[in-house]
């Protein structure tokens, strides 16, 4: 079994074990991507996917955002910091690292800052690392925001950032879900960006969590979400 599968029937088994608990806490750490940018808040994706939970089946709170336009890694870091009494999350997701590489900050730094993320997610997920997922950083060298800004650059460097995110996930058996095949969609599909030509769209962020749940569901054929495979691509 590989490790990005691993994580994955870690993180699936995490969700049915709080299941049979109670209802199901989320806490959704981020950046833009995670708070919706240009999108009303039923659209922002961590919304999206609590309601895809709930049609399958399962009892889900609405999300806690702990996310900002513009957070680099080190800022989020700094917040999370700041909240007292969190307290802990059946489930925490990640999204994170696209501003680190907007303003050119060293990889290096990245890969640092965001272990440290990772733990403190951990820390805030009642089942450890089983409670938590990543999703992986858009590339947005395909938007009409980026075409003068070099976006075979920028589209390279994320991929390079998203290597890391993975390994750093992997390490710590994180489950990785990796969306940006889907953001570079938009490239075609102006239908998938917001107003800003930048963040993308409700239909973008669905699009997401149709990938989070299917592969939730085919991972392995134990474990399927009811009611759910209709409303796949």
């Amino acid at each position: 079994m590989n490790k990005v599968l691993f994580c994955v029937l870690f993180f699936f088994s995490a969700i049915l074990l709080a299941q049979q608990k109670q209802t199901l806490s989320y806490l959704a750490l981020g950046d833009s991507y995670t708070i919706g940018e240009s999108v009303e808040e039923n659209y922002r994706w961590p919304n999206l996917l609590a309601d895809s939970l709930r049609k399958a089946g399962f009892s889900v709170k609405n999300p806690l955002i702990i996310a900002k336009t513009g957070w680099r890694t080190d800022e989020l870091i700094q917040a999370i910091k700041d909240k007292n009494e969190l307290g802990n999350f059946d489930l925490v997701s990640l999204l994170i690292g696209v501003n680190n590489q907007y303003q050119g900050k060293k990889i290096k730094v990245f890969e640092k800052e965001l272990d440290q993320l990772i733990q403190l997610a951990i820390s805030h997920s009642k089942m450890g690392a089983k409670g938590v997922f990543a999703v992986s950083i858009p590339d947005y060298g395909v938007t009409p925001f980026a075409q003068h800004k070099n976006p075979t650059k920028i589209s390279r460097e994320i991929n390079l950032y998203n290597s890391v995110y993975r390994e750093i996930c992997e390490q710590n058996k994180i489950a990785f879900f990796d969306i940006t095949p889907i953001s570079i969609e938009a490239a075609n599909n102006l239908r998938l960006l917001a107003s800003d030509q930048l963040h993308p769209s409700g239909l973008m962020y669905q699009k997401w969590v149709n990938l989070l749940i299917s592969q939730l569901t085919t991972s392995d054929k134990i474990y399927q979400l009811k009611q759910y495979e209709e409303t796949l691509d």
